[in-house]
């Protein structure tokens, strides 16, 4: 078929316009669909808000921000509490062993600690009586922080184990249709100490007036624990922001008892660890007995002389660092 020259020169003349505009609609295509966007925009927007439905996010977002804003002051005030020093005073330590001791009464023990210390480390070892004095000085005033901190920590141990059986007493009753005091009530008569001692506590700060939530914040301060922590930010946040304080409670029931596992798994996997370590660092101190006892002249060298006085010195302070490093390696903390 043969085209004549005018028609070849129309078809090159379309197809060169047909580029053109592809090329100019290509270009312009955002700018000529931005209207009907705009237009779709402001249509679903004017169709959430007349939608009551829709409004729920933005109510769980204030909420939200009234959670994270709640959690940054408790954060900024157990800051403000580790700067001022981690360690709690004597007093503050009695107490949370549950010794009903003063001042005076501490010192009034160790005095009598030491008196009776003194004559028994020269009864037993056979010193003179300034070293007697010294040693019996220093274990005398040691046996009743040693008896303090035995007890704070048995204390602690025992509030660990009962205070998620604690938790879903109050989770029963406010599912119940309880109040929280009148939950609190109940554990405080009838749980096992120390919890029912500690919200007994609470509910007598309560009921002289302060706040639920403030009464339930100073938990923490007696029992310096996570747990207590964990359940003093609950109520706080329940207070300012609400939601379901069944529920999380009983969240954080769970999350107390998967701790509770965790740190027994971590005690049955550790446990080959520490008895290594007994072992390491009991091995010295064995085999010098037997060697003293089988050969006293062999290792008589080593306390008579100077240089083995020293070599011992060296040896006791290695030693030292070692079941040191070996204790930093098997305890764990999560």
């Amino acid at each position: 078929m043969n085209l004549s020259p005018q028609m070849v020169q129309l078809a090159l003349f379309g197809l060169v316009a047909l580029s053109i505009g592809a090329f100019l609609y290509a270009l312009l295509y955002a700018r000529l669909s931005g209207g009907t966007r705009s237009k779709k925009r402001v249509e679903l927007v004017a169709a959430t808000a007349a939608n009551p439905r829709d409004r729920r996010p933005s109510e769980e977002g204030r909420r939200r921000r009234s959670v994270e804003e709640t959690l940054k002051e408790i954060e900024e005030q157990q800051k403000a509490k580790a700067r001022k020093g981690s360690k709690p005073p004597l007093i503050l330590r009695m107490r949370q062993a549950g010794l009903g001791w003063s001042t005076r009464t501490f010192v009034l023990i160790c005095i009598v600690s030491i008196l009776l210390c003194i004559p028994a480390v020269r009864f037993l070892t056979g010193l003179p009586l300034l070293p007697s004095i010294g040693f019996g000085f220093g274990l005398g005033i040691v046996l009743p922080y040693g008896y303090v901190n035995f007890l704070r920590k048995r204390r602690f141990k025992m509030f660990t184990e009962e205070f998620p059986n604690a938790l879903d007493v109050i989770v029963r009753g406010v599912k119940a249709g309880l109040p929280l005091v009148d939950c609190l009530k109940v554990i405080a008569s009838e749980a096992s100490p120390p919890v029912s001692t500690e919200i007994r506590e609470v509910v007598e700060d309560q009921t002289l007036g302060m706040p639920l939530d403030e009464a339930i914040a100073k938990l923490p301060e007696r029992i310096p624990l996570p747990e207590a922590n964990f359940f003093s930010i609950v109520i706080s946040i329940q207070a300012r922001s609400g939601g379901s304080l069944a529920e999380a409670l009983s969240n954080l029931s769970k999350v107390l008892r998967d701790r509770k596992k965790m740190s027994a798994k971590i005690k049955a996997m550790s446990a080959e660890a520490k008895s290594s370590a007994g072992i390491i660092g009991a091995l010295p101190v064995i085999v010098a007995t037997l060697v003293y006892l089988t050969s006293p002249e062999y290792i008589s060298l080593l306390f008579t002389t100077t240089i083995g006085q020293i070599v011992l010195v060296i040896c006791g302070l290695w030693m030292l660092m070692g079941i040191l490093v070996m204790r930093k390696m098997i305890n764990f903390d999560f």
